[in-house]
């Protein structure tokens, strides 16, 4: 029988000096008795598994929404996929996978639907209280919107956790909240995943991207990094259908970036001397970043998946008719509490109209909002 302090006691063998240890975690916020056999990062990834907030990814969008088709990600395959490619990287550094697969798993739920579109259209209407931001909305549900346990509000998530998804967005005007420790620099396992996370897109959204007939081989070829990718894979897949060869070089390109992330990572660790906690807390830099020439290659591929893939005809249609449902819906529902469920009308006293508005459709999938839009601006749709 292996218990909670066999695996805390393996974490202290096996992981790397400066890794996250569940062992020795700052806690929750409510303290709660320890499980006998589930580290505390472990209860974290199933309290986020279980939660409704990620069941709602299935229908929340990628870069295509559900009626495109069902062949295209979606806000929980994305997230799957970090998942796996961030506890590839823990794994090679030797560090907290578990707490790796947390974060990635958390990290987009409170993604709006349709995705930046969404974001974009609540972040408008929030301009003159607060704005939105997808990253601090999925620490808002995670502490403040889930309703799962009598004793508090949210899911009582260790402080790693939190600070780790607070951290992924930090910018003058956003700055990180005291109890959060704002001079602490992110864990190596945040850092990991947000790199995960960059990877994990820009492979699929390519793999979308051809498969929705967006981009061609031809202008992949133009792109140093495809044709890197491409080259490493031409003996294996020489005379194969078109589908497999570009598929064959995505798996490459998803390769060629998490193998030199891990090199480069590693590197840095030592020539900074990086031994423990408290030196990547000190860090003035971040630690897990790619070699220079990796770095420009993935940028040049960034770019050209926002000119040929995000900014195509086809998805700024798809993302202009979004933002108008969204908007549509938020000066609907700010117009006219009464429309709102009742949890709702209490909540906006706590939190004010505006906000409660935004944590209610930030909570709606694309095919809810569809469905909210219809109730409301069509005349003779049933609401019941």
């Amino acid at each position: 029988m292996i218990t909670r302090p066999e695996l805390e006691a393996r974490e202290e063998r096996i992981l790397a000096p400066c890794a996250a240890k569940s062992g020795r975690s700052r806690g929750r916020k409510f303290p709660e008795p320890e499980h006998p056999y589930r580290t505390a990062f472990q209860r974290d990834r199933d309290r986020v598994i279980h939660c409704t907030a990620f069941r709602r990814l299935e229908y929340k969008t990628q870069v295509f929404v559900n009626q495109e088709g069902d062949y295209y990600r979606t806000r929980l395959t994305h997230s799957m996929e970090t998942a796996q490619v961030a506890r590839t990287l823990a794994r090679a550094l030797s560090l907290n996978e578990d707490l790796c697969e947390v974060l990635a798993l958390a990290h987009d739920l409170g993604h709006p639907p349709f995705g930046h579109a969404g974001q974009d259209a609540l972040h408008e209407c929030m301009k003159k209280h607060g704005g939105f931001e997808h990253n601090l909305q999925s620490l808002r549900i995670v502490e403040l919107l889930e309703e799962r346990y009598p004793g508090y509000p949210g899911l009582n998530l260790t402080f790693e956790t939190r600070e780790s998804m607070r951290k992924h967005t930090v910018r003058p005007d956003l700055p990180v909240e005291k109890e959060l420790k704002p001079s602490w620099a992110p864990l190596l396992e945040a850092q990991v995943v947000d790199n995960a996370d960059s990877i994990a897109y820009a492979s699929h959204d390519l793999d979308d991207g051809v498969k929705a007939g967006l981009i061609t081989e031809t202008q992949l070829l133009e792109v140093p990094l495809y044709r890197r990718a491409a080259d490493r894979v031409k003996k294996g897949v020489k005379g194969a259908p078109d589908e497999i060869r570009l598929r064959a070089a995505v798996r490459s390109i998803l390769d060629l970036m998490v193998t030199d992330l891990i090199e480069s990572t590693e590197a840095n660790l030592k020539k900074q001397g990086i031994a423990s906690i408290d030196d990547v807390r000190g860090a003035t830099k971040p630690l897990v970043t790619y070699s220079a020439e990796m770095g420009k290659a993935k940028l040049q591929f960034q770019r050209f998946l926002y000119d040929n893939v995000y900014r195509h005809h086809r998805v700024v249609v798809m993302s202009e008719k979004a933002m108008r449902f969204v908007k549509a819906l938020f000066q609907a529902y700010a117009a006219n509490i009464g429309q709102l469920p009742p949890r709702f009308h209490q909540w906006a006293r706590t939190v004010g109209l505006e906000r409660a508005v935004t944590d209610y459709i930030a909570g709606m999938t694309d095919r809810y909002a569809q469905d909210e839009y219809r109730k409301l601006f069509h005349p003779f749709e049933n609401i019941l």
